[in-house]
């Protein structure tokens, strides 16, 4: 079989303006980056707004397992297969980071042979928006810096400056550092910290601005700092917002590339799942809801995650209302959440598929609070038993969902029609009622405390005693009414990630909460979850090389 980015590189790509105008988007509209990719203008959406909305369709999976799920695949199969059967469809997905790219699992572009191309572009700086939110994000950790240097005027406590630094990579030793050694004249000495690029708040917030305006008053609202009274000091009290926007105006626009099968693919945004809200942008949703009949769109990592928070932050603050959830699961991953090793899970095995289906049971039974249609999406792979399968479907069945085979990993589109028949015949079948799982105006824990019991199955939860101070603070200066974007990891629905399938009578221990005043958020942190990943040993950087033609290889 053939390396994803082998695949990648011998499809037959259309011209960008050709895919363009399958949504009829004229060339006027396009901004071109090169032959195959393009921003679309601020002017299209103007074109727009008067068009009815397609339906939208969420593709979510299981807890992620080394097995492999195939979430992204999955998404962009299904668009290719709607194409197939002549509908018209877009799909809308999030950017990939360098950091995954370079580390251990690899890029976002989908796999086999239902991918988005070009595959290399996306993986790596594709048309700047990372290294502009980067920019904007840094930007203002200078000018926060160069405040205290200038004689502090806003009496900025240092020990209360909350404003981190930022980089698209996985770097552990600039998690934390001590900044302004020298002279006087190289700053004033403090501890600083770095994050990756898509846990910035500038991320979270150029996914869910509206437009350009919006954008720059939610960048005036980011709380950097306090003072030495403890009130909260922010960007536009450093004038530093309009010049952030400034960074980030052509980031702003969503990005239009193709699938290997020419299906539009509308990518935009890249936030983590387990560290932000793992959605692609608003402004990309909405404007593929305007030029499709059928938008699907994924959410990072499991629903527990990616699709809580797409319900309960996104769709909310949007406006948005999906029409259908799409589950995706493997026979393998869930024999994995019944406890056999990797190595064994091409061997039938019902017990622990029995055991480990609770996983997807779990799933189920969170998202069906939303009230929102589901269709499980089984990836099939060539050493899944009829017996395996069978069971599967009956379990699915049984609880209300509609149940489907894919193949577009192996067939692309062809291999999910299947799935896609699904879907469509539950969008005629049944109706979406929508609505998110908790209510903003709850306080913080009661909404904390409704995340980790309704949706990861949590008997506790405690908290820490810094977090404790920060709840009290956060709704002093008046957020406690915001939704809550939970940081866990994403391997398991607790957070201990070597807890598998459906663990019951945790605790989930809350030991970090801070508000994201421009996103319009507080994000709580459990376990260990950290916002600088690291490198593993052996990373995936060490498999990517470029020949003396340019051409890439090793990306996955």
């Amino acid at each position: 079989m053939k390396t994803d980015i082998e695949i990648a590189q011998e499809a037959c790509l259309l011209p960008i303006k050709e895919v363009a105008a399958k949504l009829e988007i004229s060339e006027d509209d396009l901004e071109y980056y090169g032959k195959y990719k393009a921003k679309l203008s601020d002017e299209l959406w103007n074109h727009l707004q008067e068009k009815e909305d397609g339906k939208l369709i969420l593709v979510t999976a299981i807890n992620p397992t080394p097995a492999g799920e195939g979430k992204t695949t999955t998404t962009v199969g299904l668009g290719q297969a709607f194409n197939k059967l002549k509908k018209k469809a877009v799909i809308a997905l999030r950017e990939p980071s360098l950091g995954p790219c370079f580390g251990i699992k690899g890029g976002a572009a989908g796999g086999g042979y239902a991918q988005v191309v070009p595959m290399e572009d996306l993986n790596l700086h594709f048309t700047g928006d990372f290294h502009a939110i980067t920019s904007a994000n840094n930007l203002l950790a200078a000018i926060l810096d160069n405040h205290l240097q200038q004689g502090n005027e806003l009496n900025i406590d240092p020990k209360q400056i909350v404003w981190k630094r930022c980089l698209d990579m996985n770097d552990r030793a600039l998690r934390n550092i001590v900044i302004g050694m020298g002279t006087k004249l190289d700053g004033v000495v403090r501890e600083d910290h770095f994050i990756i690029t898509v846990a910035s708040e500038i991320m979270a917030i150029l996914c869910l601005a509206e437009n350009l305006e919006d954008l720059k008053e939610r960048l005036a609202r980011i709380i950097v700092a306090y003072d030495y009274s403890g009130k909260p000091i922010t960007a536009g009290m450093l004038h530093a917002a309009g010049a952030m926007a400034a960074l980030l105006k052509d980031a702003l626009k969503p990005n239009l590339i193709q699938t290997l099968e020419n299906t539009p693919a509308i990518v935009h945004g890249g936030p983590f799942a387990n560290i932000a809200h793992g959605c692609n942008s608003v402004r990309a949703t909405k404007m593929a809801l305007k030029l499709a009949d059928y938008v699907i769109t994924e959410a990072g990592f499991g629903a527990d995650l990616g699709a809580e928070k797409f319900l309960d932050i996104k769709c909310r603050m949007a406006g948005l209302k999906p029409d259908a959830i799409v589950v995706v699961a493997t026979v393998r991953a869930m024999k994995y959440n019944g406890g056999i090793a990797k190595d064994d899970l091409n061997i039938e095995n019902l017990e622990a598929l029995k055991q480990g289906i609770s996983n997807l049971e779990k799933h189920i039974e969170n998202l069906q609070k939303f009230h929102v249609p589901i269709i499980v999406t089984l990836n099939k792979f060539i050493t899944d038993t009829n017996a395996e399968l069978s069971f599967i479907k009956d379990f699915c069945e049984k609880r209300g969902c509609a149940f489907a085979l894919s193949e577009v990993w192996e067939k692309g589109g062809e291999g999910g029609i299947e799935a896609a028949n699904k879907v469509l015949q539950t969008l005629e079948q049944k109706v979406s009622k929508y609505q998110p799982i908790y209510d903003c105006n709850s306080s913080i824990k009661e909404k904390i405390e409704i995340i980790c019991k309704e949706i990861y199955g949590a008997e506790h939860v405690t908290y820490s005693q810094a977090a404790e101070k920060q709840i009290k603070k956060i709704t002093s200066i008046g957020y406690g009414n915001t939704p809550i974007c939970m940081a866990k990891n994403q391997y398991s629905l607790s957070d201990d990630p070597k807890k598998l399938g459906r663990p019951s009578g945790f605790t989930i221990n809350i030991r970090e909460v801070y508000v994201s005043a421009g996103a319009g958020f507080v994000v709580a942190i459990t376990g260990a979850i950290m916002t600088m990943p690291g490198l593993p040993k052996t990373p995936a950087a060490f498999s990517i090389d470029v020949d003396t033609n340019g051409k890439i290889t090793g990306l996955f």
